[in-house]
Formats: C-alpha cells, sequence, structure tokens
C-alpha cells in the first residue's frame, strides 16, 4: 500500500489510516477495543460479499442499526464498492423505514437481529432489495431472504477492492427528519463530505491523538461525522449507542481519557443538572462541541466548571450542507449568543426580505456558498429548487437556509430562529431564541420551549414551555417578571406553563411540533 494515499474519496481515509496505523484502536465500541488493521480486514470481506450479491457502484445500501462495530464496518463497505449508504435510525418505525427504501430504490439493507419484528414486515415490499444482512443472533429466525453478517465476514476474503467512484459521485443519503412532511434525501458527493470533514478538522483543531466520543446517533449528520472526521484523521473513536446512561458514559471517558466532547443542548442540560447535585470534572476533554439546536448563554460557565480544559465551540449547520459556522471558542465569552463565521472555505451572507444584502444587525435569511452544499433532495425537484438559488456565477448553485439571522459588524452570526419557527405577534416578528436564552438564565430552569398560539387580538401569541430542575421551585410569576425585565414588551410571553418534560426528536433536539 502506497505511503501517501491521496483521499478524494470517503473510504480513502479508511485505507490511508489502516496504512499508517495499522495496529492502532480505531473504534472502542461499547468497552471492545478494534485496530485499523481489524476495521479494514472486516470492511474488506463485508464489501466483497455485496460485490458477489451483485451490489455495485451507485446502489444505496441502507443501513439500519445502532451505534455498533458492525454499523461501522457497513458504512465503509458500501463506500468501498462504489455504494451510497444510507443510515436509519433505529428507532425509526416500519412506515417510514419502508418509505425510505422505497423511496431511494435500495440495493441493501443492513440491520440487526433485535430489529427483526420491524424489517420483517417491510422487506418483502421493497421490489429493488438484492441483498439483507443482519447481524445478531439469527438461530430463533427463519428466513432465507436474511444473510448473516458474522458469517459472511468469517466466508468472505479480504482481498482488495478498487472502488470505481469518482469524487462527484454521490457517498450518502441522509434523510432529514421529515418535520415538514415525508422525510427528504439530502444527497451528498464525496467532494461535499471530504472538503466538510476537511474544514471541520482544521477549524476545531483536531489531531491523530484525538480520543472523540460519539453518544449521538450515526443517522445524525453530527454523529456520522465523528466517525468520519476520526478515520480521515487515524484518531480514535469511543462509540456508545447512546446518552441513556450518563454515569455509565461518564466513566467511558475517564477510562479512555477523551478529548472530545460532541453534544446538543438537552444532553449539556442533562450533565449540567447532574453536575449542580454532585460535581463533575473531566479534565482531559479539550474540545466540546454543540450544535442541532442553540445553545444558551448562560451553559457556558457551568460547562467550563465541567469542562475545565475544554474549548467550547458553538456552531450551527443543517443536514443540506453539514455545517455552515463556528464561533472561536476564545469568543466565546465576548459574544456568547454568536454562532460566528463561516467555516474555512466558504461564505455567508444574510438578505433582507427585500432580497439585498443586510445591513449589520438586520434580520434576513442566511444563504451558503461553498463546496459542502448539497447536491439537491433525492427525487425531488421541486423542494431542490426551493433551497438551491443561483448564484452570481453562470450555474452555480447557492443554499438558501430559510433561516433568520442577523449579523454585527464584525461579520459574527446570531441565529434568530427557523422560518417556521419566527413568531409574529402585534405586528412584530419575534425570535423564540431569543426568549428562550433569558429563561435559561434563571437558575433552576433544566429547559425552556417558545411557541407561537393562535390569538385573535395579536395574530400570535406568545406561549413558553418550562421545565424545573426536580429540586427547585419557580413560580411563572417569577419567570415572567424576569421576562418583563429584559424583554421588550411584546417579546414578553402571555401563557407560560410549567411542564415535567418537553418532547425530543431521536436527535435529542427538543420538538416543537409536539408541544405548539
Amino acid at each position: 500500500m502506497n505511503e501517501i494515499i491521496a483521499q478524494r474519496l470517503l473510504s480513502d481515509g479508511l485505507m490511508a489510516s489502516a496504512s499508517r496505523y495499522p495496529d492502532k484502536t480505531a473504534v472502542i465500541a461499547e468497552g471492545k477495543s478494534y485496530s485499523y488493521a481489524s476495521l479494514l480486514e472486516a470492511v474488506l470481506k463485508l464489501a466483497n460479499a455485496m460485490k458477489q450479491a451483485g451490489i455495485t457502484r451507485g446502489d444505496r445500501c441502507v443501513i439500519y442499526m445502532d451505534n455498533t462495530w458492525p454499523c461501522v464496518i457497513s458504512i465503509y463497505a458500501s463506500l468501498l464498492i462504489g455504494g451510497v449508504f444510507v443510515v436509519v435510525n433505529p428507532q425509526t418505525r416500519k412506515e417510514k423505514l419502508e418509505y425510505i427504501l422505497k423511496d431511494c430504490a435500495a440495493s441493501a439493507l443492513i440491520t440487526d437481529a433485535h430489529l427483526y419484528n420491524v424489517f420483517s414486515e417491510v422487506i418483502g415490499n421493497v421490489d429493488s432489495l438484492k441483498m439483507v444482512i443482519s447481524s445478531g443472533d439469527l438461530s430463533n429466525i427463519e428466513n432465507d431472504q436474511i444473510h448473516g453478517f458474522d458469517q459472511l465476514i468469517d466466508e468472505s476474503e479480504n482481498t482488495p477492492v478498487i472502488s470505481a467512484s469518482i469524487a462527484s459521485d454521490l457517498a450518502s443519503l441522509i434523510y432529514t427528519s421529515g418535520s415538514t412532511g415525508e422525510p427528504k434525501g439530502v444527497m451528498h458527493t464525496h467532494l461535499s463530505m471530504c472538503f466538510a470533514l476537511n474544514s471541520l478538522i482544521e477549524y476545531l483543531r483536531l489531531s491523530t491523538d484525538d480520543r472523540i466520543l460519539l453518544v449521538l446517533p450515526l443517522a445524525f449528520d453530527y454523529g456520522l461525522y465523528q466517525l468520519l472526521m476520526s478515520v480521515r484523521l487515524g484518531a480514535t473513536l469511543v462509540m456508545e449507542r447512546s446518552f441513556t446512561y450518563p454515569a455509565q458514559i461518564f466513566k467511558r471517558m475517564e477510562e479512555e481519557q477523551v478529548t472530545v466532547f460532541p453534544g446538543v443542548p438537552t444532553i449539556f442540560s442533562m450533565i449540567l443538572s447532574m453536575h449542580a447535585r454532585k460535581p463533575l470534572s473531566f479534565p482531559s476533554v479539550g474540545r466540546v462541541t454543540n450544535t442541532a439546536a442553540a445553545l444558551p448563554p448562560d451553559y457556558i460557565s457551568d460547562l467550563k466548571s465541567v469542562f475545565p480544559s475544554a474549548l467550547i465551540y458553538k456552531m450551527y449547520g443543517l443536514t443540506e450542507c453539514k455545517r455552515v459556522c463556528y464561533l472561536e471558542p476564545e469568543k466565546i465569552h465576548e459574544k456568547p449568543s454568536s454562532v460566528g463565521q463561516a467555516i474555512p472555505g466558504t461564505e455567508v451572507f444574510i438578505l433582507n426580505e427585500k432580497g439585498e444584502r443586510a445591513a449589520p444587525g438586520e434580520t434576513g435569511i442566511l444563504h451558503v456558498r461553498g463546496p459542502h452544499v448539497m447536491l439537491g433532495y433525492w427525487g425531488q425537484e421541486k423542494l431542490s429548487h426551493e433551497m438551491l438559488i443561483d448564484g452570481e456565477l453562470p450555474g452555480e448553485k447557492i443554499l438558501c437556509t430559510q433561516d433568520w439571522f442577523k449579523m454585527d459588524e464584525d461579520g459574527d452570526l446570531y441565529f434568530q430562529g427557523r422560518s417556521d419557527d419566527i413568531i409574529k405577534t402585534r405586528g412584530e416578528k419575534v425570535s423564540p431564541v431569543e426568549v428562550e436564552n433569558v429563561i435559561h438564565g434563571i437558575a433552576g430552569v433544566r429547559e425552556a420551549a417558545v411557541v407561537g398560539v393562535d390569538d385573535e387580538m395579536f395574530g400570535q401569541a406568545i406561549k413558553c414551555y418550562v421545565v424545573i430542575e426536580p429540586d427547585m421551585e419557580i413560580s411563572v410569576m417569577q419567570i415572567k417578571k424576569v421576562c418583563v425585565n429584559k424583554l421588550e414588551n411584546f417579546m414578553v410571553p402571555k401563557y407560560f406553563e410549567i411542564v415535567d418534560a418537553l418532547p425530543k426528536t431521536s436527535t435529542g433536539k427538543i420538538s416543537k411540533k409536539g408541544i405548539g
């Protein structure tokens, strides 16, 4: 194998790292360590088995699994044969699974035996499937359609597989949560994903020595890129199925000396709640990253207590381009509400309601320009045209995020809300994020969600749902008083409701669709 391997394809990252660091630990899956050499060997065996079954360049390979060692193997085996991998959250129900399999005309389904009750009712309805593979115990399953994952690995050769793919080929379809209807398959090429990887690695200042924690689903692009970055670097991924058992995760972090902790606000909220009851400290962590939803500014000082050695990165992104911007961690106290500037090698700008470049402080829709922008939505030409607009260069497409932002004099961005989240009340537009940030600043508030509700007088009225820490007593009047003191009158919620919990999506975001 060559010493220098050009990393034009996602699979090239594995080939390069296995060549340079064969004995180094690539993945620690639920406490068990696997080297780069063993990862490459398993990937080659599965890739050869898939090739023999007729899976070839451009075929969609749906991976319906937990965060496990077989899932990692399946992603890279699909890439190595020139396939397009599609990771589906294992919590997905049969109707949605069937929709995705049919929508992308999947050729392969790679799954796990504990999900048999779901996928067994679906596979007979998908005519495009050439192969179904399942890891886990199949002894009680009688189905000739299903190939055993372990058996394929044991019986196949680990002979070299030369990918026919080029950088412009599709690497992955990443299905969105479907909040606006049926799930949409976001099309990303090797070129767009490799560019994003390099940009992320650069601004996060990552190295081969890092040990990256993964508790987010691989079906969530934020989780997926932790794996891709780690393998591309030749670093180590410490992978868990979820954050369901925090004490177990904390123990693993200490044992494995984790250096990078990617999370979302709901995870950080749980950590800070536990920290308030019994102090936590993870000095080995040098990077804490947040995206998916806005990190309340008041979390930052407490996170510094939990992660005393860490640079804290506030970021914003969307599946259609992976990542848009990040705040330099040295500016976290100077601009705690900002999500910073465009990631390296890209450009952003804001257009106001007249379609003109917004002035500093003026709210408008954020637009993104760069090689990381998606090709479009699989089979959804009309929706693709709504998100990808013509750029200034002939033939160029720019991503219209449909999200409201403003930019300060320094060029730093401030997220104001999703287009469908912005509340129009009393003739004013209110950003739910601004209101939520004020409420998160109240001691004892664990979570808050602000939505608009129909109102005869105002058009929409603002309603706030609040989750209080179990050992705290806070009244609605106390919360309202803080809002009156810190917000403009039209931004003060008309209604408040204290609830035990807020509904969450499978990726840990607060689901406002479930409460509005």
